[in-house]
């Protein structure tokens, strides 16, 4: 098959996008909605496969979920910057925290974004250069029930899912875990 050499120049000049998730249904959706929106999209899933593709190819754009296999998003962060200064990274990450988003800023990430997250998001996060003094600061802190499903949640994913060992860490019967896993999380 031949391809047009006008349509090979139009790929080439579409900016670059590096995605990096361990979620790979994450990674594909999102590189599909990229694409659709003029990017150039690759994905990796470790620090590792984004840090060779990144010295191969320099994305002007990337989104670097914070927790990776192995070594964390952060560090990612610091290894693009390094690369290229110029390069608009945007963290994501389903535990969001203010130690977290401070460091990932300080590190050079353009924004930083809680999970879950759509792509109007996303370009909107590329776009921002400069902070918002307007944005609205909630009166509302997050309830009780909502801290402790976001805490059962993590704890469960450091464990890989295993009940048993996240209830022990807990300090909660197994049992008494299983039936707050059954609830939907808590609205804030």
């Amino acid at each position: 098959m031949t391809t047009d050499p006008a349509t090979e120049a139009e790929v080439d000049d579409r900016p670059v996008l590096l995605i990096v998730d361990d979620d790979l249904t994450f990674c594909a959706v999102l590189a599909k909605a990229m694409g659709k929106r003029g990017f150039n999209v690759t994905c990796a899933h470790t620090v590792e496969q984004a840090t060779e593709y990144a010295e191969a190819c320099m994305p002007e754009y990337a989104v670097v979920d914070l927790r990776l296999p192995g070594i964390s998003g952060l560090a990612l962060v610091e290894k693009l910057k390094a690369l290229d200064p110029g390069t608009r990274i945007v963290m994501l990450t389903g535990y969001a925290s203010i130690a977290t988003a401070v460091e990932a800023i300080k590190l050079g990430a353009t924004h930083y974004l809680a999970k879950p997250v759509d792509v109007d998001e996303i370009m909107a996060a590329f776009e921002r250069t400069s902070g918002d003094a307007e944005v609205q600061i909630s009166a509302h802190p997050l309830s009780v029930g909502r801290l402790e499903w976001e805490y059962i949640q993590r704890v469960l994913n450091e464990n890989k899912g295993n009940i048993s060992v996240t209830a022990r860490i807990l300090n909660m019967h197994r049992r008494t875990l299983q039936r707050k896993l059954t609830k939907y999380p808590v609205k804030s």
